[in-house]
């Protein structure tokens, strides 16, 4: 009789070790932070835990680097300009024998002035395109969880804008034992009892820094119904 009992401990052991309990998840979840300093001047409340589709839902101030921008290409054009003058200027040189070769130089060097400033404009005039279309900012296809901004405020670079979740899929995670690894991955997974032909998406074959002696293992659920509900895991 002991040993029954002792068999029958030791078979509800394992079945045990073989069942787990995990939240559904959004299978991606995004925290997007401001890039860029400057005054919140709108915010799209009403799209909050909602899903949203080509919608703006924040814009930062970007009034002084559009000016910037316009009165940056006046000053590329002109020095464009000045600089096809002062290559014609250079040519002709070539052709006047009274020009000395320290006069040539001094228009060379004249020349290579312009087209660095050409440069280092061209480079802050993309500067600035990169600059403002990173203070408006659209979602094209997410659910937006939560907005952590208000109208007014002011942001600095790496501020919470607002967390946005993928909710084309879920996403379960449970830490098993690292000697069940390999086993679990040949069996069927039922969810609250119900078998699925839902397969381990994987299997994170370095010890978790918390569950030391678990390894993380991901199940992808394809169209959830809902989500944040407890589910509960088996291995058969």
């Amino acid at each position: 009789m002991k040993k029954i009992l002792t068999s029958l401990v030791m078979v509800s052991s394992c079945m045990f070790a073989m069942e787990y309990y995990s939240k559904i998840e959004p299978i991606n979840t995004y925290n997007i932070k401001a890039a860029t300093s400057g005054k919140i001047v709108f915010v799209n409340n009403k799209l909050e835990a909602s899903d949203v589709k080509n919608k703006i839902i924040v814009k930062i101030d970007s009034r002084v680097n559009k000016i910037d921008l316009e009165q940056s290409k006046i000053k590329l054009k002109s020095l464009e300009d000045i600089l096809t003058i002062e290559n014609s200027t250079l040519e002709s040189y070539k052709k006047i024998s009274s020009k000395s070769k320290f006069d040539k130089d001094n228009q060379k060097i004249k020349i290579l002035n312009i087209e660095s400033s050409i440069s280092d404009l061209k480079t802050k005039i993309e500067t600035l395109k990169d600059t403002i279309a990173k203070k408006t900012l659209t979602v094209k296809n997410s659910y937006i969880y939560d907005i952590g901004v208000e109208f007014g405020d002011y942001v600095n670079p790496g501020t919470l804008l607002y967390t946005a979740m993928d909710l084309s899929q879920g996403k379960l995670e449970i830490y098993i034992p690292i000697d069940k690894a390999s086993q679990i991955k040949t069996k069927t997974i039922y969810l609250d009892d119900k078998k699925t032909d839902i397969k381990i998406s994987k299997i994170y074959t370095v010890a978790d820094s918390k569950h030391i002696s678990s390894y993380k293992c991901e199940i992808i659920l394809p169209n959830p119904k809902t989500f944040s509900k407890l589910t509960k895991i088996e291995f058969k």
